[in-house]
């Protein structure tokens, strides 16, 4: 196979378009066209169903891109090891991380990164803990950040633990006071309106069994994927909450937070696919990352 050939093939494949592929690619729909027939010519079957608006590959086009992309993956890992051996600062790095806490790691690590490894190239992918996982698995992604469940973890997949965060009940100050909520008992809070993340949320299977645990239901005034959307709910005294540590901020007078029964936890990890070189490069955003994270939770005050 032909590396060159390889990345046009997949390229058609990503944009299910033969015009949008070679824009992509920077070359002549023309040019790429030629490049495919000399390819289904030598293998005797077409790649590729065709048509105006969707061209997707056929069972023969299935068995090229999935060998493709494994030489690509093969290429890959060779390269990193290579320039590790040598301590050539080359090489392209994609990055997944979670909406929220992720854009917010990566803000502050990359400058860190930048000036250690200059010449490293870091690919962005703002992806939720549910999408990385096929990336990683693909080999779309050579590095992510995520917050999970062990019993959430998938085969296929190794996860290096960066730090254990506690959720917490999140109430409003006033409602405190009025319930004389002393030790946070969540029974008290059983007609009080909730705003939750998302079922689709790796947390949400947390927070389900805190309430199972508790014996109720909540009253749900609404879902949603934004953590800062649920604090701000909490600040404006409209509903209750449960959050990751991460997202406590300690001087808003309008919250107060408790610890709740059995301290629910999930842990923040670095993932990457099962033999899948990580490189030097990549080792230092796993170390910033995880000074981050650890940054961020011993900022924290102590809960009541």
């Amino acid at each position: 196979m032909d590396l060159k050939q390889i990345e046009y093939i997949l390229k058609i494949a990503e944009e299910q378009n033969i015009t949008h592929a070679a824009e992509k690619l920077f070359i002549t729909q023309s040019a790429l066209n030629q490049q495919l027939l000399k390819l289904e010519k030598e293998l005797g079957t077409p790649l590729f169903y065709r048509s105006r608006t969707d061209w997707h590959p056929t069972p023969a086009g299935e068995i090229y891109l999935n060998a493709a992309k494994d030489i690509l993956l093969i290429k890959k890992n060779a390269y990193n090891q290579i320039h590790d051996l040598c301590e050539a600062q080359k090489g392209h790095i994609t990055l997944g991380f979670t909406p929220g806490r992720g854009i917010a790691m990566f803000t502050s690590v990359y400058p860190k990164f930048h000036n250690i490894c200059p010449r490293i190239e870091v690919e962005p992918i703002e992806r939720s803990v549910r999408d990385q996982h096929p990336l990683l698995l693909s080999g779309e992604l050579d590095l992510g950040f995520m917050t999970l469940t062990r019993s959430q973890q998938k085969s296929g997949i190794i996860y290096e633990t960066l730090a254990s965060e506690e959720m917490v009940l999140a109430v409003p100050t006033k409602l405190v006071t009025a319930l004389d909520m002393r030790n946070g008992d969540l029974a008290l809070l059983r007609e009080e309106p909730f705003v939750l993340t998302q079922k689709t949320s790796t947390i949400r299977e947390i927070v389900d069994s805190v309430f199972k645990n508790a014996g109720f239901t909540p009253n749900v005034l609404f879902e949603t994927s934004n953590n800062h959307a649920i604090i701000s709910m909490i600040h404006e005294n409209i509903c209750c909450g449960i959050l990751p540590m991460y997202y406590m901020d300690p001087e808003d007078e309008a919250i107060t937070y408790f610890q709740l029964p059995d301290h629910p936890s999930w842990e923040i990890v670095a993932a990457y696919r099962k033999g899948h070189y990580i490189s030097k490069p990549a080792r230092t955003l796993i170390e910033l990352a995880g000074n981050y994270f650890y940054s961020c939770h011993t900022l924290h005050a102590v809960l009541k």
